[in-house]
């Protein structure tokens, strides 16, 4: 069941074909058809935009959320601004977050920094630390200390 790969020169060669084959939907499912890691390299997938992401981050998801859609759809420098003057936990995390994903836009994918504004950005739920706090009478709380998955995407503006 293993998959074929294609050769570089093979599928530059026949470049608006895959595109095509990767743009279309499966009939069942709806998403799209699944390239190699090596294809989309050569197919160019993915260098219009610069991604970061940060996994087990020790505040919750709907803390970091509420920021998180204040700086959606914004310019770079304008998300900058909101980050700095917003007095949440969360913004200090993001700030720095965002900061690696312009980094990763300009110097992996040669896009244009003044250009550049959040596209994307969302919190996932992580694992969950499960703590006990004793109380009252022998019985025990359970303490749930949450954890996010964040990831910002920044793409050039057309």
């Amino acid at each position: 069941m293993a998959k074929e790969t294609i050769s570089k020169r093979e599928l530059l060669k026949d470049r608006e074909k895959a595109l095509e084959v990767y743009s279309k939907k499966h009939r069942k499912s709806n998403k799209p058809a699944l390239l190699t890691k090596k294809e989309r390299k050569a197919l160019g997938i993915g260098k219009d935009r610069g991604i970061a992401t940060l996994r087990y981050a020790r505040i919750s998801p709907r803390k970091v959320k509420i920021v998180l859609d204040l700086i959606k759809n914004k310019d770079i420098g304008e998300a900058y601004a909101i980050l700095r003057y917003t007095p949440k936990a969360a913004s200090e995390i993001l700030f720095k977050l965002l900061k690696s994903a312009e980094s990763n836009a300009v110097n992996n994918n040669d896009l244009n920094r003044d250009e550049l504004y959040v596209a994307d950005c969302y919190a996932n739920q992580g694992p969950t630390l499960k703590r006990i706090r004793p109380r009252a009478q022998g019985r025990a709380n359970r303490i749930r200390k949450r954890t996010s998955h964040i990831t910002i995407v920044v793409k050039e503006r057309e």
